[in-house]
């Protein structure tokens, strides 16, 4: 591990399942997890599975690949997380299957973390807000909040009471729009950082790259290389959480920061899936940064 304290992940493990019977492996601190480990940062993700096949299979993928699962919890009762996709005149819709093992998440003892990630999706239930509210008492020095509002799953006031406290936040044009209620004629990304007196606010735009609003006043705006075939957009949003998560915690200058989590993001797009499995992938990802220990 980098550093003498560790970069603790929180929030839901589930499965992507298809009409054809088909599911894919993910959920946002999954992935974000699994690109940290990859990028050498050996993360603690906090999340719970079931006492199922899909359970073992989710275990199974994280030795595999290093990552550590002892947070990890096991449920005996509750199934590992689940999402049904369905297609309606061939748009995709999502059923986020309640009552899940991540739902239900035990407060576990962890060393006080130096960055926390967490989303608002594994927030949903009760006892994993108070697991998330105990972990956040612990003071992190970083608190990172990957925005992700899922209907029926969030409320503007329960959303408004997590980003209290929080350092950094990431969320999209349309969220940011959602949680704001400042005049058409104001800067709503820059209420938004001073209201809730952040450090740093990323607003993803799609396909027009991104926006990063810093306490300093600055603005830096990136965008993807037009030139690029996307083949799944799947899990974007993480892979350019993975990287910021990085800058923050190697001191990156914002600029190169933005500009890498950029690039690994359309590096991702071009590939069908959140994660990857070959380590050859990151390696060339990774190389131009010239990380050190």
């Amino acid at each position: 591990m980098r550093g003498d304290k560790p970069v603790c992940i929180f929030g839901e493990v589930l499965f992507d399942n298809f009409p054809d019977g088909s599911r894919v492996l993910g959920g946002a601190p999954f992935n974000v997890a699994w690109h940290l480990q990859a990028f050498g940062e050996y993360p603690q993700l906090l999340s719970r599975v079931g006492r199922d096949p899909e359970g073992e299979q989710v275990r199974s993928a994280m030795q595999s690949w290093g990552l550590q699962t002892r947070f990890l919890q096991t449920d005996p009762v509750h199934p590992t997380g689940r999402v049904a996709v369905s297609f309606e005149s061939g748009e995709p819709a999502y059923n986020i299957v309640a009552q899940c093992a991540y739902d239900y998440m035990e407060t576990v003892p962890v060393d006080r973390c130096k960055l926390l990630y967490h989303g608002t999706l594994a927030a949903r239930a009760a006892t994993s807000a108070d697991t998330l509210r105990k972990l956040r008492s612990s003071r992190p020095e970083t608190v990172f909040i990957d925005v992700n509002l899922r209907q029926p799953w969030w409320e503007p006031k329960t959303v408004h009471e997590w980003l209290q406290g929080a350092h950094w936040v990431k969320l999209s044009e349309e969220e940011l729009s959602l949680l704001s209620d400042t005049p058409a004629s104001a800067d709503p990304g820059r209420e938004f950082l001073r209201r809730y007196l952040l450090r740093g606010l990323i607003v993803t735009r799609g396909s027009k790259g991104a926006e990063l609003l810093l306490a300093s006043g600055d603005t830096l705006e990136v965008t993807p290389d037009g030139a690029t075939k996307v083949t799944d957009t799947v899990g974007a949003g993480d892979a350019f959480a993975s990287v910021i998560l990085m800058g923050l915690l190697n001191d990156w200058p914002m600029p190169d920061t933005l500009q890498r989590a950029q690039e690994f993001a359309t590096a991702m797009v071009g590939r069908r899936g959140a994660t990857v499995e070959d380590p050859g992938f990151y390696r060339e990802v990774i190389s131009p940064w010239r990380l050190s220990g």
